[in-house]
């Protein structure tokens, strides 16, 4: 994570060009630790920095999307997809994809009327028949297909995170495992299926409850809140709101996918014992022809107005008294 940082860290720092087998690298100016960032031509940024101590690479793709960037009616979205990225895609986590992808396409629409419909009984048949295409769908599925693969090829340290600004994913791997890791990586990040949707929902849902039982996260938001009552760092949280959890809408994660999780939103951050070169050729090999969107959605932030005086706000939880 402190590489990470360092890394990043290096955003807006004046950057010197270097030429390297051909390829033009950025360096910035008295950085010890070296990093070589280069751009494909879809935007995509791999930021690269050489450490031989042991034979391993550590590896995030950070993509620049968070839960400010949540739409207002599915707030929770950015933490949720994280989740579904560990679902597979058409070649992986599934046994047979041309079968199983009627059944993924009738769930979605069902979802859609669920959100649509307020009789209460007629929201209980509707998800009765999610259940039941649920269930039919579940049965082609590979359950945890993509931590196998990583498995195999040495990787360790699988994990994700969502923050307000980010969602990065990170990987550990064998430093002879830059090509499989390049190739199961580009194809999770282009082409990933939205499968086990409803159950993934329970466990979001739990989440989401157990930190309603801990104070501390109360006081955090309550914090937001008043520091950002214009800003979706104020108006929304991370985990969502729990009447957006009961409503969620594979529509919009779909939408969201395809506007943010496109290669000039993404970095590629890579620390350990590689060849900058060979690094890139993969990359590129695998992320190259991905196509970029020039209409990344920008917020539209209003200002916050000055704070002048102490704002003081009592919140009452299930713990021991605490101060933030």
């Amino acid at each position: 994570m402190k590489r990470l940082t360092r890394i990043m860290a290096l955003v807006g720092v004046l950057l010197t060009v270097l030429s390297c087998g051909g390829r033009k690298y950025e360096t910035v100016k008295n950085d010890p630790q070296d990093t070589k960032i280069y751009t494909l031509g879809n935007g995509l940024k791999v930021y690269m920095s050489v450490n031989k101590e042991t034979p391993r690479i550590q590896t995030y793709i950070a993509v620049k999307v968070g839960s400010k960037n949540d739409p207002s009616e599915t707030t929770g979205l950015a933490h949720y997809f994280e989740h579904l990225m560990f679902k597979g895609t058409e070649q992986f986590g599934t046994t047979d994809y041309a079968a199983e992808k009627p059944m993924l396409d009738e769930i979605e629409a069902l979802f859609e009327q669920y959100r649509a419909t307020e009789d209460e009984a007629q929201r209980l048949a509707i998800y009765h028949r999610i259940d039941s295409v649920s269930y039919e769908a579940s049965k082609l599925a590979i359950p945890n297909e993509y931590d196998k693969l990583m498995s195999l090829i040495g990787a360790k340290g699988t994990n994700a995170w969502t923050s307000c600004d980010e969602t990065v994913y990170q990987e550990d791997i064998p430093s002879n495992q830059i090509d499989n890791w390049a190739r199961i990586q580009a194809d999770r990040f282009r082409h990933n299926v939205i499968r086990g949707f409803h159950t993934e929902l329970e466990t979001i849902y739990e989440e989401k409850n157990m930190s309603l039982t801990k104070d501390n996260n109360k006081m955090y938001e309550t914090l937001l809140a008043t520091l950002y009552p214009n800003h979706p760092y104020g108006q929304q949280t991370t985990l969502g709101s729990q009447d957006h959890l009961k409503n969620p809408s594979i529509t919009n994660v779909k939408k969201y996918h395809d506007e943010y999780y496109v290669p000039n939103n993404i970095a590629i951050c890579v620390s350990g014992d590689f060849d900058p070169d060979e690094m890139v050729a993969a990359i590129e090999k695998y992320f190259g022809d991905w196509q970029p969107n020039p209409s990344v959605p920008k917020l539209d932030i209003k200002p916050e107005k000055p704070i002048e005086k102490p704002i003081v706000k009592d919140v009452y939880g299930l713990e021991s008294e605490y101060m933030y």
